[in-house]
Order: structure tokens, then sequence, then C-alpha cells
């Protein structure tokens, strides 16, 4: 079993201090998907974790070198394909992104990342959710050595349903050494079809 990676400066130093701290005293996920774009901002701002910098507000980014960065993105759009959408107040997801070319990069790692930012309760979602899809399979994998794609191949992730919201996760795993890249994503539960079908046709 691999042996979970230690957090470090990647989002903040003080990380684990303030999560303990947040789940002591309050609850973190004050602003998810299906709430306005100014609600989720003002928590971004306000949130002792990602600690937007002077411009940002839905979008935020960490990293103190180039081997090791950060983003967290509220947007108005599904995730995806982008396509239009006449309600541009209300956020539909949020992702969280990690590079970390010292460090690598897994599932349980990300997980990590989700519980700090949002707290035990999604947490908790996250891990009861259903799991509705997950790539690749075989077939892909080896579509994927024949046409040489190793992109294609190295994407592994999937798609899980919870109660309160859905969950997309993927890490970008080479056939041989550890991954550096990955994103987990919030996202409403009415936009999981979409997704969905879009990860089976890529």
């Amino acid at each position: 079993m691999l042996k979970k990676p230690r957090l470090n400066f990647l989002i903040v130093p003080f990380l684990i201090k303030c999560f303990f701290l947040q789940t002591l005293f309050a609850p973190q996920a004050n602003a998810l998907p299906g709430q306005s774009t100014e609600e989720v901002g003002a928590w971004i701002k306000a949130h002792p974790t990602l600690r937007p910098g002077p411009g940002e507000r839905l979008f935020v980014q960490k990293g103190d070198t180039a081997a090791q960065r950060f983003t967290f993105q509220a947007s108005v759009l599904p995730p995806g394909k982008v396509e239009f959408t006449n309600d541009r107040s209300k956020i539909r997801n949020e992702r969280l992104a990690m590079y970390d070319a010292i460090n690598g990069m897994t599932l349980e790692r990300l997980q990590d990342s989700l519980r700090i930012i949002y707290g035990l309760d999604i947490y908790q979602d996250f891990n009861r959710a259903q799991v509705v899809y997950q790539y690749p399979n075989e077939g892909r994998i080896n579509s994927a050595r024949l046409e040489k794609t190793p992109v294609a191949e190295a994407l592994r992730g999937e798609l899980r349903l919870g109660d309160r919201y859905a969950y997309w996760v993927e890490v970008a795993q080479p056939r041989e050494g550890k991954a550096f890249v990955g994103q987990m994503t919030v996202l409403l539960k009415t936009d999981i079809g979409k997704l969905k079908g879009e990860l089976q046709n890529r």
C-alpha cells in the first residue's frame, strides 16, 4: 500500500492546524455549488486555507515553486465541455487541482484536501457516495496503447454520487513512475449525467 504523502506548504504552511481548529469550532462548508456567486466569493475570501490574493475572487492560485501548485476555482458552468447557461448567478461546481512534482499525487491526498477545505460533513458525503463510473477500463487502456496516446492511458478517475453532491476525482497516473497531477470537483447532482456522458465518450 502506498504511504500517504505528508501534507506540506503546497496549500498553506498551517494547513493541518487550520483544519483541526475549524473542525472543532465551526463547520467549514459555508458555501458550495448551488449557492450564489456572492456567497461563494465571500466564503473563499474568508477561508483561512484558500486566502485569495489581490484580484482573486472565484479563482485562487497557490504555489511558491514551479514544482508545486494548487488552484481552486468556483464556476457558474457545469464541469466538462463548456455550454451556454442563462443563470450566471449560481455556482455549479467547485474544483481544486494540485500539481506536485516533489511528493507526487494520490487519491488519498485529494481526499485530504477535500476534508481540509470543506470539513468532515462533505468529506463523509464523498466517502459514502456511490461510484457511478470509473475509468479507464481495460479496453480503453489497450486502445490508448495501440494509438500511442499516453495521456488517455494515464487518466484515472471516477464519478461518485453522494446524498448532497456529486464528485469527480481524477489523477494522471503514468504506467511507470508516480502521478504528479490530480483534481477533485464538487458538483451539483443534476450535472452528473452530462459529465458522465462526456467522460464515457472522451
